[in-house]
């Protein structure tokens, strides 16, 4: 890692600094498009450090989903319910974050190490059924474009929140 691979925003709340390591990206829960849910959509976490007036630091893990449709023609970013990236900031923060994302998470060596590890895991997986090869690799094709995606569809993508479903 290199120290120019570090980015920082300023909040609220402090300087978040992000690094481009691989153990600070973490990628969860792949969805693949189904008739209710039709979209391909990505959990990613991005440990940073959360650097305080009168305290040296504090390490975050925080997420967002990056959603796509079944054609990979629109990209929007969705907040989580808990530990979001998105929550606790203003727009101009969240308009930050989403500049993160797109001009620099997308970019870094780690993400597209994780996102590299995973097409293999994918490839590598015992399918069975028509329809279980037919997810496996439209999920592949899903992290391949997450890949070549551009800043600006991150930076003009809009932030959804997640739905809340009362019981």
């Amino acid at each position: 890692m290199n120290v120019m691979d570090a980015k920082i925003i300023s909040t609220q709340y402090g300087l978040e600094t992000y690094l481009d390591v691989v153990k600070s990206v973490d990628v969860r829960g792949l969805h693949y498009p189904t008739e209710t849910e039709p979209f391909f959509e990505i959990t990613v976490g991005i440990e940073y450090f959360l650097l305080k007036e009168e305290r040296y630091y504090d390490s975050r893990k925080n997420f967002f989903r990056i959603r796509m449709d079944s054609d990979f023609g629109s990209v929007t970013l969705v907040e989580t319910k808990m530990e979001s990236l998105f929550s606790v900031k203003n727009a101009g923060e969240k308009d930050a974050t989403k500049e993160l994302i797109g001009e620099w998470l997308i970019k870094t060596q780690a993400f597209k190490q994780v996102i590299n590890e995973l097409i293999v895991q994918k490839k590598t997986e015992d399918v069975q059924t028509e329809g279980d090869i037919q997810a496996v690799l439209g999920t592949i094709r899903f992290l391949e474009k997450l890949l070549e995606i551009d800043a600006e569809d991150i930076v003009r993508a809009i932030v959804k929140r997640e739905p809340v479903y009362l019981h």
